[in-house]
């Protein structure tokens, strides 16, 4: 992105990630970049490697990430060997950056932390100490994948002190 690493599998490591920590991202993950680019070399040798990559991923990344791996030589694909292309890959496979820091508290989507699930009955949401005090999504230590789940559990765990609210149960 114009700031930096986005997107859903950024915004799922950045829960974990601590800073200073550097991040390994495998750009190749069923190992099929190769075999692709090989068949490419022989059957469209004249494009480069960043175009190649191109047809993998948004052109701005190939780009980027052409150059972090060495062929900023603007080599044509028939023009490297077999190893050279085999190397790039294996680059992209795990390729390691550290990020300078993220966007902070104002941009976050899922922040850590929160109330202790041991100090919450798991079918009321009420607290174990204080009667009558309930706790319910994101302010509990409940943290799930992106895609939906943060909001299930935001919901159900609201569902689950409501009714219990409305029994009466404290």
């Amino acid at each position: 992105t114009h700031r930096g690493l986005s997107g859903p599998s950024i915004l799922q490591a950045s829960s974990y990630w601590q800073e200073g920590q550097p991040l390994q991202v495998n750009f190749d993950p069923h190992s099929r970049l190769p075999a692709q680019l090989r068949e490419m070399k022989a059957t469209g040798g004249r494009r480069s490697f960043a175009t190649a990559l191109a047809e993998h991923m948004p052109k701005s990344a190939a780009e980027f990430l052409a150059k972090q791996v060495g062929a900023n030589d603007n080599r044509n694909l028939a023009d490297l060997t077999d190893t050279e292309l085999a190397a790039r890959c294996k680059a992209l496979s795990n390729w390691t950056v550290k990020p300078a820091g993220t966007e902070g508290y104002r941009t976050a989507e899922v922040t850590l932390g929160g109330v202790d699930t041991d100090e919450l009955s798991s079918r009321t949401m009420g607290t174990k100490s204080v009667p009558g005090l309930y706790f319910i999504g994101e302010v509990v230590d409940v943290t799930g994948w992106l895609g939906g789940y943060n909001f299930q559990w935001a919901w159900a765990s609201a569902h689950a002190a409501g009714t219990a609210i409305a029994a009466g149960e404290h």
